[in-house]
């Protein structure tokens, strides 16, 4: 053949891919490769040690007896697939967790074959989805699980719950609310905060509840030093497991509220000057710790504290994690019968709680079982509230000065009178020193205020702004229907 009628190697290499490969691009503008029949589904430019989609045409190519392209060849040609996907439509990739069709769910079990869990309204079944139902994308952090037993009659549950050492019945159910909602990709749930003296096996338990959604791979990790490692380690699973926290920093505290209820992040794009991407996160948290120190009232709201008690029969690791390993199936079978009964139960959606979706979620665990989740997540609230109010000089004495007042009764001054007020109640008769970190100004007051006003209304002590043709003001209100708690003397 003439050297005129042989075809470039980079249209040998395209038109091998588009019979292959679906190319697509998400949201964001990256573009994917997704094998045929397929559903993992891998972006054309990484370069990730789970294997990229160039090492894969590669593989295709030489296999396929088309031969071995130098680096430039694929370069050009990969250049023009992705020109092309852009103009292609739209479609999501998800890690381990997605929306199906008619109202399904899937999980991804890790699978070289594509296997995945369907739960839909009436049961849940293994298959292979279609490949423009939902496209999984895979990391070095998305672990393998194994097949789930179906039939099970609940035993799972139990078999989980006796290798945990939760203090509880009410600990337990609140557990089991949290595994349910890790399964559903548009439910925000609270971050778990299992805490215990030492020796009750906080990380060990942390470990068995992760790795029931990510496989046994799944592991727990210190809380990273910075916001950017702390995103890139969420953006590469589903649920986010930080491991034997002992302090919380406000920058740690805001981030973790961003990754329970969802934030977005722009960055600026690589070698370039004003090009941006957008990353979108919202992933389950799971944290463990004996104690974190003074918990932000914005935090507070996302956590579900779960508390072990030590064990009275210790048993090895080895020994421990083999009866794990060989339980796994059956727990995660057990949790998946669970989850399509309590999404096919009928129960109204408790308005006063700032988790919405998972205290609606408990409510149908209660409606389905009657173990009570609604109850213990609100008692849990409850205490953590007062954990806000022990660590918080300033919400104390505003309850001090609250407790003063009639039930009913409204007090209104400007921010800077409150200050003045609220400090002589902390000062009183003795005219002690004033705390490090007290409001120095009547604007940072007000600020501390809009914190702590969730918690106050908890205690019955109403908080809100306003303003006067005069000036603005504050206005403490003390609600006659939930009386403040007796506060202790600081």
């Amino acid at each position: 053949m003439a050297d005129d009628d042989k075809n470039p190697a980079r249209e040998v290499i395209t038109d091998y891919a588009q019979a292959h490969f679906r190319y697509f691009r998400t949201a964001d503008g990256t573009v994917y490769a997704q094998r045929n029949g397929h559903p993992v589904a891998r972006p054309i430019r990484s370069q990730g040690t789970t294997g990229s989609h160039r090492q894969e045409l590669m593989v295709g190519l030489f296999r396929d007896g088309l031969g071995v392209f130098n680096g430039t060849a694929l370069k050009e040609a990969l250049d023009l697939i992705e020109a092309l996907a852009l103009t292609e439509d739209v479609q999501p990739v998800y890690i381990r967790v997605a929306p199906g069709f008619d109202g399904a769910t899937w999980l991804d079990l890790g699978r070289a074959d594509g296997q995945s869990v369907r739960i839909h309204p009436t049961g849940w079944d293994i298959a292979v989805p279609d490949p423009r139902e939902v496209c999984w994308r895979r990391t070095q952090l998305t672990g393998e699980l194994p097949l789930p037993v179906k039939n099970t009659d609940g035993k799972g549950i139990d078999l989980l719950l006796r290798l945990c050492n939760f203090a509880t019945a009410e600990t337990e159910c609140l557990a089991i609310a949290w595994l349910i909602g890790c399964l559903g990709p548009s439910v925000p749930v609270p971050a778990p905060f299992l805490t215990g003296p030492q020796g009750a096996g906080k990380s060990t338990g942390g470990r068995m509840l992760v790795r029931i959604i990510e496989g046994m791979t799944g592991d727990l990790r210190r809380a990273p030093k910075d916001e950017e490692n702390l995103l890139a380690a969420v953006a590469a699973g589903w649920v986010t497991a930080l491991d034997n926290l002992s302090h919380m920093s406000p920058d740690l505290s805001d981030a973790m509220c961003c990754i329970v209820t969802g934030a977005e992040n722009v960055k600026r794009a690589l070698f370039t000057d004003g090009d941006v991407f957008r990353v979108g996160y919202r992933r389950p948290l799971l944290l463990t710790g004996i104690d974190v120190g003074v918990i932000r009232p914005d935090l507070a709201e996302r956590l579900l504290p779960l508390r072990l008690e030590r064990p009275r029969v210790r048993r090895t690791e080895g020994e421990l994690w083999a009866e794990y390993a060989e339980v796994l199936p059956v727990v995660l079978g057990s949790l998946l019968d669970l989850t399509v009964k309590v999404r096919a139960a009928e129960a109204e959606t408790p308005t006063d709680l700032r988790m919405a979706d998972f205290a609606h979620l408990c409510a149908q665990l209660d409606a389905a079982t009657g173990l009570g989740a609604l109850a213990a997540y609100r008692a849990s609230l409850d205490d953590l509230n007062d954990d806000v109010i022990e660590g918080d000089l300033l919400a104390q004495t505003v309850l001090a000065h609250a407790a003063g007042l009639d039930a009913g009764a409204e007090q209104r001054m400007t921010s800077t009178e409150w200050l003045h007020c609220l400090s002589r109640v902390y000062t009183g008769d003795d005219f002690r020193p004033l705390p490090k970190g007290w409001p120095t100004t009547g604007k940072v007051l007000s600020d501390r205020l809009k914190r702590l006003q969730p918690t106050l209304a908890a205690r019955g002590v109403l908080i809100d702004w306003g303003r006067t043709e005069a000036a603005r003001y504050i206005e403490m209100t003390r609600s006659p229907a939930a009386p403040p708690h007796e506060q202790q003397a600081f």
